[in-house]
């Protein structure tokens, strides 16, 4: 079977992040850091692991009921196969199954459930910046060390959220005009590719409706800090269980790292998650290179195996396979539509929910 350049990029990727993350540690005493763990404070982790897709599972049903108002289970079972799916296939493909997911076992548009994916990730930046500046606020604890550049990177993150914040208001407040002016762009255009792009942006723009109600706004933002909040929780009480020890509100800082880490297109994350957890408690809490090794691989597994797993079941159940979803992720990536009608032609994934 001949390999894609993008799959060969995405293996050397891979692979030298996991290489730069075993430098310098010593597999023996990574090992010891792995059987001697605190197995109980890893089951609390997982268990609130477990508890964030909830919250997700909450605030995407306030992001898309402007749209259509979607029961909890469906919301939370295309929610796990997302990230099922962005666990095993590269290049994040889970933000386009999910929306995919969903248009399927309820018929809400697919592009409209993608703008509120877009909307969350926003959400996403404002609870990391939002957490960070209060860990950024208290005093550095004693033994820890600062890294240079980190409160302007979040600067400069800050002011990029703002930005996209601003631009996804102007999006919803003004839908028409964006869609007049899609359809003057797209005269230059075929009139198939002109129609599919109409159609994208008209149905893209209402799923932004959200945007323009306060209420469900700040109820989308309040469980954002809630997620990323128990997200942190779940990093500090893995750390704790391997001996590496910081206050709680540092793992908010922790947590900036992994953004960074999981941003590199490997699959689940794999080499950037580790590679960044493990520069940030060796940088700033002095643990040893075996201790953060053994942590980040148990702190990503705590992260990504059992939903991957719950995910896969719900998969089987609905005769959807990997494969399947990895085209489904193609077809998105390139457009929701390429004619109006085509969504309508899209094979339906049956819902089998027990």
């Amino acid at each position: 079977m001949r390999l894609s350049r993008h799959t060969v990029l995405v293996a050397l990727a891979t692979l030298g992040l996991l290489v730069f993350f075993f430098r310098q540690a010593d597999l023996g005493g990574v090992w010891r850091a792995l059987i001697t763990a605190d197995p109980g404070l890893l089951a609390v982790a997982t268990l609130i692991t477990a508890q964030t897709y909830i919250i997700r599972t909450w605030r995407w049903q306030i992001l898309l009921a402007p749209i259509q108002r979607v029961g909890f289970v469906p919301v939370l079972r295309a929610t796990i196969v997302g990230f099922t799916t962005t666990f095993l296939l590269p290049a994040r493909a889970g933000e386009l199954i999910r929306p995919w997911m969903l248009s399927r076992e309820t018929g809400i548009g697919a592009s409209a459930a993608f703008a509120t994916v877009i909307v969350e990730r926003l959400f996403d930046l404002v609870a990391v910046l939002a957490l960070f500046l209060v860990w950024r606020l208290l005093p550095v604890p004693p033994g820890a060390a600062e890294i240079e550049g980190v409160t302007a990177a979040a600067i400069l993150a800050a002011v990029a959220g703002a930005v996209a914040l601003l631009a996804t208001f102007l999006l919803a407040g003004h839908a028409e005009r964006v869609g007049a002016f899609s359809t003057r762009l797209s005269r230059v255009l075929p009139a198939r590719a002109a129609t599919a792009i109409v159609t994208f942006v008209e149905k893209f723009a209402r799923g932004l409706a959200i945007m323009r109600r306060p209420g469900p706004i700040v109820a989308a933002l309040l469980l954002s800090l809630a997620l990323w909040a128990s997200i942190g929780l779940s990093t500090w009480v893995t750390s704790r269980a391997f001996g590496i020890t910081f206050p709680f509100p540092a793992s908010f800082l922790i947590s900036m790292f992994l953004v960074v880490g999981v941003a590199v297109p490997t699959p689940g994350g794999i080499g950037g998650f580790h590679a960044a957890y493990a520069f940030a408690v060796t940088r700033l809490f002095g643990a040893t290179q075996e201790q953060a090794v053994a942590c980040a691989i148990v702190l990503h597994a705590v992260s990504f195996v059992p939903v991957t797993l719950a995910g896969l079941v719900i998969m089987a159940k609905a005769g959807l396979t990997i494969q399947r979803a990895k085209q489904a992720a193609e077809q998105m990536s390139e457009t929701e539509s390429r004619e109006p009608s085509s969504e309508s032609r899209e094979p339906r994934v049956e819902s089998r929910t027990p």
